[in-house]
Parts: structure tokens; sequence; C-alpha cells
């Protein structure tokens, strides 16, 4: 059984929350996190980088200038790639960057990663994470009073437009739902500041996932 500290939003430790044994994976699933960290980054590539070769260079059609007597070297088209304006030889051209991953393997990656951040201290429970209006200092307030340090992942159980608004412009801080958050994530920020409501639905979410990646 793993115990987490469960603050206020003052800072004040206000109790304790178990986390069965179970619901927690650290024998497999290094690969898996790898995988999944793996295939989110290159989904993030555009891919659309393009370059013409001398095929796609306008222009060109005739002979610089005739091929002897001028005393320079001979040339057939501007589009030459020694040619200032002319072709690229080896330069990108646009294409799909894609990894797929299982479902079965995303989900053991995502109890692994989790896993390993409840382990080592770096999840800590928050009774309530809310501001009665979306401002800055009210959540910084909150990040110092809990001593977040250099960042930090909050997770909330539903969407608070006022924690996102509040958060949006706080260097290395993100607000995630419990639903929604990701190996990525979870793997990123320094500290993982998580909701009562939230871990509920975290603990139902590694209930279902446990049953089908073990």
């Amino acid at each position: 059984m793993s115990k987490l500290p469960i603050y206020n939003m003052k800072g004040d430790r206000v109790g304790e929350y178990n986390i069965a044994d179970e619901l927690l994976e650290l024998k497999k699933g290094a690969q898996a996190v790898h995988d999944a960290v793996e295939a989110y980054q290159v989904g993030l590539r555009a891919g659309t980088a393009s370059t013409k070769t001398r095929a796609h260079v306008s222009g060109g059609g005739i002979k610089p200038w005739r091929q002897k007597g001028t005393g320079r070297a001979r040339a057939g088209s501007i589009r030459s790639p020694i040619w200032r304006g002319g072709g690229i030889v080896f330069g990108p051209h646009p294409k799909k960057y894609e990894k797929r991953v299982n479902k079965k393997a995303l989900r053991l990656a995502f109890r692994r990663a989790f896993s390993e951040r409840v382990v080592s201290g770096d999840v800590a429970l928050v009774d309530q994470l809310a501001v009665s209006a979306p401002k800055t200092k009210s959540i910084v307030a909150v990040l110092n009073k809990l001593k977040m340090g250099r960042g930090a992942l909050l997770v909330l159980g539903a969407p608070d437009k006022n924690v996102q608004l509040a958060a949006r412009n706080i260097p290395n801080v993100e607000v995630a739902t419990a639903a929604g958050v990701h190996t990525y994530q979870v793997l990123r920020y320094p500290r993982m500041l998580v909701s009562q409501e939230a871990m509920a639905k975290f603990e139902e979410r590694l209930k279902n996932q446990s049953g089908r990646a073990s």
C-alpha cells in the first residue's frame, strides 16, 4: 500500500491517501514508456519542410553561354545545384512522421510512468484545487505554499476554466484532467499536484488498465 500526503491549498498537511499496490506497475513497461514518449514527440513534427530540386526550379531552359571559347566553365542550366538559386540536391521534402503504438502498450506506459512518480514521492494531493477568479497570483501562491519548486503538472477531476486561465502564464506549469493526462505529461514535469477528485478518477483509470495491460 503506497501512501500519498494530502494538503490543503494553504500548504498544511491534512491527511494521507492510500493507493493499492496492485494498481501500480514497476516490474514491466519501461520500453512501453519509451515508445509512448517517442510516439508523442514524433507526432508533434509537422513534416512540412520542402526544397526544390533542379526539376522544380523555374527558368534555365536555355544554355547560359556557349560551350567553348568563353574561358568560363561549361554550364547547361542556371538550375544546376552548383549555381546560386539553383536546385537543392539532398534537401528535405514533405513527409509524415508517425510512430504507432497499440492501446495496450499505451495503457501500460501510463501505469508505469505514474507508478514511478508515486514511488519516488513526486506526487502530492490537494483536497481541492480551485480559485475564485482567473488570477495568476492565486495559483502562484498555492504552488509556493505547496513547494512545487521548478514546475508542476496540475491534474483536475474536471476542466476548470479559472484554474486553466490562471496557470497558463506560469512557466513550467500545465493543467490537465485525470481523464486526459498522458504519459509524456506525467514525465515532463518535476512534480504532480493532483486534486482528490482527480485521484479518485485516476484510481478508476488504473483499475481498468490493470486488468487489460497485465
